[in-house]
């Protein structure tokens, strides 16, 4: 079911979801990720993302929000298309969206940061 239907981006309710309020912000313009959706793609779902966030505060009296994303076939991503989930969250809820456990099936040679910062810069 649409919730918003905008000119670059969309919200939808989800088909299956358990978690109350849970929206899809989607871009209207096809990219698998963040990896590659165009600027002007990733900048109208950020600030659709923003404005669902803000009217869920409004509208369920929530005391913040979830933003949950999975980009590449190696994030868990379920539907090939940029999408970002936006949960409504409680302080009281007893729903924990934050991942807590380590990372076992890959290890980075070097410092993590160099080698960012190195791609950042080229």
């Amino acid at each position: 079911m649409w919730i918003w239907r905008g000119e670059a981006a969309s919200a939808l309710v989800p088909k299956h979801s358990d978690w109350t309020g849970h929206t899809l912000v989607i871009s209207n313009e096809h990219a698998v990720g963040v990896q590659d959706a165009s600027p002007s793609a990733m900048h109208a779902v950020a600030g659709l993302v923003q404005q669902v966030a803000q009217r869920m505060g409004d509208a369920f009296h929530c005391t913040g929000v979830n933003i949950l994303n999975a980009s590449g076939p190696g994030s868990g991503q379920s539907v090939d298309h940029l999408h970002f989930h936006v949960v409504p969250k409680w302080g009281d809820d007893g729903m924990d969206l934050w991942p807590h456990s380590q990372q076992s099936s890959h290890e980075l040679d070097g410092e993590w940061s160099d080698l960012l910062r190195a791609e950042l810069a080229r």
